[in-house]
């Protein structure tokens, strides 16, 4: 049987307020300070769960008593979910201080509900909100071993029965399948090939007959070691008909809609993981001393420290500019949420390795004031492949790239982008996950921030025109694509192109962030930085860094540290 857990008192505030900031804070406090010995969610107490393998029992009631699971559910069905880029800055406080809790408490639910938001009946939505609301969990349950991320080859089938439909066939790889009340099971329904052949059910897991089914398995994994990643197997086991999610055979159209909005939020939580690997590593630097100085002042070490900054707000504004167009570009988002899935995790991985040759044999020690930079770093592979990987969603873009470039691209009188694209905290309207469509279409808005704006910074704006030219290079081999190059089955070719295309709208992210900012990110440090660091990536030679920006963005690292906020964009207090 699940166990739901017993929720605590909520703090009025948190349950309450709409706006997704002030409950942010709420969290921040309730999470307590991370160098707090006798917090329950302190880093010592986090790393002690994850030595034994498990998630901070304590954390769970405390998120529980917040009543985290209402963040992952429709304001309309009782709960507190409304902006996409709202619930990737809240998740973050609990990404920064465990990236396993942050996964093994909520995201899970949060991705196994989107289907139902997307498809259900009324009365399914209303079942799946009933149970989050309650405490109680959702998984979802697509992974097959044998067929990794290729869901057109499901194993498992749903069979029509006297009693409505038979389950035959396992799921592996399952977070919290061992305890949860209810999962969302990704079926095939038919045995015509094609895209109309599978289905999402939603089963109550603890109303199935004894002897059909078995959810005892664990996978130990080195990264988020605390979550309960486990398997599930159906034995000709009975489910009512009307667990069927939408229409029968429309589940593949269903998963590439939600999949967009996982794609998109997922990335934008997993910034507080190099945030908090940035925060440890500089801890170090300031405090270890060599040549009679500290070694973040040595030149090597204070460049390290200032690229990592600089992309870490580059991964922010790449994946809040992302969850922001699932709201406002509902149409682009297939080709931007794979591009933020794809490009965030590399740039927060390639950060976390030269980090890791800052801090030296210490990145290796699981004891220790900077053990928190091991966890960091063996979760943070592990949640990058979190329902794509990089090969998936390069090949989710690059079947797009010669109509992108035949229309979308360098397009005369085409609109500008919406300021509130860029504004983290602006209004949106509510997410239609019916509108986001399979195709972008050959649509990107977002790219006029490198091709058709100018910038009043002439340091700003010759960036930004190297970037342009990147494009039309970029255009220009994607109209050379030979026909094979054009599908999923792409060679090598394909693939870099849509490395190269990733980097192009992380730097207009950048750029609109920077541009309708107010207050910080006005300062032209930081987006200096940001694109010289995407343009070094891509080989384009942009010159020397100008030494101001430099100075400028270490000097509001170091602020920022002795004043114990966020790394991120949203510069938040910590507890």
């Amino acid at each position: 049987m699940s166990e739901t857990i017993t929720h605590a008192p909520r703090p009025a505030s948190a349950a309450a307020d709409p706006d997704h900031r002030v409950r942010a804070a709420v969290l921040e406090r309730l999470v307590g300070p991370a160098d707090d010995p006798a917090n329950p969610l302190g880093t010592a107490a986090v790393l002690d769960a994850d030595e034994r393998g498990e998630l901070p029992a304590e954390g769970e009631r405390l998120l529980a008593g917040y009543g985290l699971n209402a963040e992952f559910v429709p304001a309309a069905l009782g709960g507190r979910f409304t902006a996409a880029d709202g619930l990737a800055h809240l998740m973050r406080t609990v990404f920064r201080r465990d990236c396993s809790l942050g996964i093994g408490y909520g995201v899970t639910s949060f991705i196994a509900g989107l289907p139902v938001w997307a498809s259900g009946s009324a009365e399914q939505q209303r079942r799946a909100a009933d149970i989050l609301l309650s405490g109680g969990r959702i998984v979802a349950a697509y992974t097959e071993l044998a067929h990794g991320s290729d869901f057109s080859r499901t194993g498992l089938t749903a069979t029509p029965a006297p009693e409505g439909l038979r389950l035959r066939g396992g799921k592996q790889l399952v977070n919290n399948i061992s305890r949860a009340e209810a999962a969302v099971v990704f079926a095939r329904t038919g045995d015509a090939p094609g895209s109309r052949s599978h289905s999402h059910l939603l089963v109550d897991l603890d109303r199935l007959p004894a002897g059909t089914v078995r959810r005892d398995d664990r996978y130990p994994t080195s990264g988020v070691r605390g979550c309960l990643l486990g398997g599930i197997e159906f034995d000709d086991c009975p489910v009512p008909a009307d667990s069927v999610l939408g229409t029968p055979g429309d589940a593949m159209e269903t998963v590439l809609r939600a999949f967009q909005v996982t794609r998109s939020v997922l990335p934008g939580m997993v910034v507080g993981i190099g945030d908090t690997q940035l925060r440890s590593v500089l801890g170090f630097a300031l405090g270890r001393r060599l040549y009679g100085r500290p070694v973040a002042d040595l030149p090597y070490a204070r460049a390290t420290l200032v690229g990592a900054f600089a992309d870490l707000l580059a991964s922010d504004a790449l994946a809040t500019v992302g969850a922001r167009s699932l709201h406002l570009l509902p149409g682009e988002t297939s080709v931007q949420s794979a591009a933020v899935k794809y490009l965030v995790p590399k740039l927060l991985q390639d950060s976390s390795y030269r980090l890791s040759v800052l801090l030296g044999a210490r990145s290796y020690l699981r004891t220790g004031p900077h053990a928190v930079f091991q966890k960091a770093a063996r979760d943070l592979p592990v949640v990058s492949l979190a329902h794509a990987g990089s090969a998936v969603c390069q090949a989710t873009i690059v079947p797009q790239l010669p109509r992108l470039a035949a229309r979308g691209w360098f397009r005369p009188g085409a609109e500008a982008p919406d300021p509130a694209l860029f504004r983290a905290g602006d209004p949106l309207p509510p997410l239609d996950l019916g509108k986001l469509e399979l195709n972008s279409r050959g649509q990107d808005t977002l790219s006029r921030a490198v091709t058709d704006t100018t910038y009043e910074d002439p340091r700003v704006d010759a960036l930004a025109r190297l970037f342009a030219g990147e494009l039309r290079g970029i255009a220009r081999r994607a109209a050379e694509l030979p026909a094979r190059d054009r599908t999923v089955l792409a060679s090598r070719r394909g693939f870099l192109l849509a490395d190269r295309y990733a980097h192009v709208l992380a730097a207009a992210a950048c750029l609109g962030v920077w541009q309708h900012g107010t207050g910080p990110l006005r300062d032209p440090a930081w987006v200096l930085c940001a694109l010289h660091r995407l343009a070094d990536r891509l080989g384009l030679k942009p010159g020397p860094l100008p030494r101001d920006a430099a100075e400028g963005l270490f000097t509001e690292l170091l602020d920022r540290h002795e004043q114990h906020r966020t790394f991120d964009l949203i510069r938040a207090r910590l507890a």
